[in-house]
């Protein structure tokens, strides 16, 4: 008589390696574009030039104000706004910001290194956010050193005619720390369109038209039209948190930088979901 025997699975043996979670891939992936990021001399050498531009612009136009204060009229001198004004190197620092944001990804398309990045991690997603994630987090701890060195710097300057304001004033703390924030923004935008786009011109070009062709256009229209439109593109409206002496035609400060928050969260959402649909 013949009998017949079920095989049974064989259980996981000691040489068999655990499926890591999803938390441990990511962290890895992270360590590993910081690694991207610090080797590369371009991108430390932007971040310097980025700082160089928020600090210099800004005392630039601290030094501006101050010489022309005593042209002011009574009403103007109330508008005053030296924590802004001090901050105004936010304007060039966003576009070093953004064009290495878009550099992240795109010069990984470039070299064809996208290649072995998505086979190491075939989770593409999760390449996508660890980018963005490390990114942001690096602008933003850059952006918080120059935009505490410029707004002392400037208030240094305005001291000279005792019109300087302290950290401790309505508003000026969230101006400094949003206008890092701000360029994290813009540098996650940046990573967003390059995802999108894969090319850096084209992901340039859209960025440079989101940022300053499209407001530019904007004040073409008609009147009413204008000030409803302006206050919800990128630019205009994440600039909302940087801003002390509050804009009647503006959105609130963080109603305005959610709005910014938003372009960009749009962005790497379209391209993560492009990425996981194109061949690399």
């Amino acid at each position: 008589m013949m009998t017949t025997t079920t095989p049974t699975p064989r259980a996981a043996g000691p040489g068999r390696l655990p499926t890591p979670s999803a938390g441990r891939v990511f962290r890895a992936v992270a360590r590993a574009e910081w690694t991207k990021m610090r080797s590369v001399r371009s991108t430390m050498w932007t971040l310097v030039v980025t700082v160089g531009l928020a600090v210099g612009f800004g005392a630039l136009v601290a030094v501006s104000q101050l010489n022309s204060w005593g042209t002011l009229t009574p009403a103007q001198r109330l508008r005053f706004d030296p924590t802004s004004l001090s901050l105004s190197g936010v304007f060039l620092a966003q576009m070093a910001v953004g064009v290495l944001g878009v550099l992240m990804i795109t010069s990984e398309y470039a070299t064809g290194q996208i290649r072995a990045t998505l086979g190491a991690t075939p989770r593409r997603v999760t390449v996508l956010a660890a980018k963005a994630v490390t990114f942001v987090a690096v602008v933003a701890t850059v952006g918080l050193a120059a935009f505490f060195s410029a707004f002392g710097v400037g208030q240094a300057i305005f001291s000279g005619k005792h019109i300087g304001v302290s950290l401790g004033g309505p508003g000026v703390l969230r101006a400094v720390v949003g206008s890092a924030l701000y360029l994290a923004a813009v540098g996650a935008l940046g990573l967003g369109l390059g995802t999108i786009l894969r090319r850096t011109a084209g992901a340039i070009a859209a960025l440079v038209g989101l940022l300053l062709v499209v407001p530019l256009v904007s004040t073409f229209l008609p009147a009413a039209w204008n000030t409803h439109l302006t206050r919800y593109l990128p630019a205009q409206a994440g600039m909302s948190v940087v801003r002390v002496v509050p804009d009647a035609t503006s959105l609130s400060p963080w109603a305005g930088y959610a709005v910014l928050v938003g372009y960009a969260a749009l962005a790497l959402l379209v391209g993560g979901l492009l990425l996981t649909r194109r061949d690399a």
